[in-house]
């Protein structure tokens, strides 16, 4: 289990075409690629379970905790980022609520675009 960053700080500022924006880039596939945004209401789960292939958790809104094969929780909130390997165990929950987006592929490799987490 990895973790990255992908708010407003670690992204860069995009002046082409006149705009005026900040872009945090998240990945580029070009192999089949699935992305799901989930709801977790007060006291949701997604339970303990093997990733089918890698798979890139984006926390936008809320907080809660993942934990890997371990049942060592560690707290996430947004604009955290978690990535499992194919294969690795893990689990989410929180006790709030949060919003995220889901990453599936075979190819992703998130630290060609997001820093670590410190």
């Amino acid at each position: 289990m990895k973790f990255y960053k992908f708010n407003k700080v670690s992204g860069k500022k995009i002046s082409k075409f006149n705009s005026n924006f900040v872009m945090s880039r998240i990945v580029q596939t070009e192999k089949p690629t699935h992305v799901v945004c989930m709801y977790l209401e007060e006291n949701g789960v997604i339970g303990f379970h093997q990733a089918v292939v890698p798979q890139l958790l984006l926390i936008l809104t809320g907080e809660g905790y993942v934990r890997g094969d371990k049942e060592e929780y560690v707290k996430v909130q947004s604009g955290d980022a978690v990535f499992w390997e194919k294969g690795e165990w893990h689990e989410t929950k929180t006790d709030i609520g949060l919003t995220a987006i889901v990453i599936e592929s075979e190819e992703l490799i998130p630290s060609s675009f997001m820093p670590l987490k410190k």
